[in-house]
């Protein structure tokens, strides 16, 4: 089963037909993704980890996100990508080790070292990425780039760790945060392979699909937007107001 969903998840990264991922943080959340016709889930490391009480960037235990993933891969018919940050401090082998075992279809993968700090050396990230692809030749790997986290980098900056992502194995390459359509576009177009992009507030899905983006996330959005609702009927709550008031 875990070889058709990765297989499925693969397929589903098409240019310019996107994947669109609302992104989930625990069963009740991936039910109702999974039921609004999406063919693939993806979690959020921030929503999880804010969830349970801890920090985002590794600040909750592994076994502890591991553990929702797990959850909610159970819970739904469709492929789950997972948010693995950095990889927890796992050796590629372990990390895919325990993806498999829980039935997760991909994964994220990022570079920013949480432990150290900053940015991992892109010939060291290349490495890991890698070392995971020989570890499974199955897993979808989305490579995350979090120059746009630092700073304003060039898009060819970004293109080029991309482009030695790709190389090293990995399927999909994920530059967060890219600010602008015009930067996704010019990064499409960079990059020789599909291009993972976060729908930010003023971006469009139908553009991004017409720039040739192959899959677009939400991050932590869908989880604050929930919240965002929790806080508006408890304030009308208080307040004396009808709780159920659009």
């Amino acid at each position: 089963m875990t070889n058709t969903r990765t297989a499925l998840l693969r397929d589903l990264h098409k240019p310019g037909d996107p994947l669109v991922l609302p992104n989930v943080w625990d069963v009740a959340s991936a039910t109702i993704v999974a039921d609004a016709g999406n063919p693939a889930l993806a979690t959020a490391s921030a929503s999880i980890s804010a969830m349970l009480g801890y920090d985002d960037h590794e600040g909750a235990p592994v076994d502890e996100m591991l553990d929702i993933a797990a959850r909610i891969i159970r819970a739904v018919d469709v492929p789950v990508t997972v948010d693995a940050e950095a990889g927890y401090g796992l050796t590629p082998a372990e990390l895919v080790e325990r993806l498999t075992a829980m039935g997760a279809a991909g994964f994220n993968f990022e570079e920013t070292d949480h432990r150290a700090g900053g940015l991992l050396d892109v010939d060291a990230q290349a490495a890991r990425i890698a070392a995971l692809r020989a570890a499974s030749p199955d897993l979808v790997i989305n490579a995350r780039i979090d120059l746009f986290l630092t700073g304003s980098p060039s898009v060819e900056e970004v293109a080029e760790r991309g482009r030695r992502y790709l190389e090293a194995g990995a399927d999909c390459v994920f530059p967060i945060l890219a600010p602008s359509e015009k930067v996704v576009a010019e990064l499409v177009k960079a990059i020789p392979g599909p291009v993972n992009v976060t729908c930010l507030p003023g971006m469009d899905l139908g553009r991004l699909a017409a720039l040739g983006v192959a899959r677009i996330s939400f991050g932590p959005m869908t989880y604050l937007t929930a919240l965002e609702a929790l806080k508006s009927m408890t304030s009308r709550i208080r307040s004396g107001q009808d709780p159920y008031a659009a």
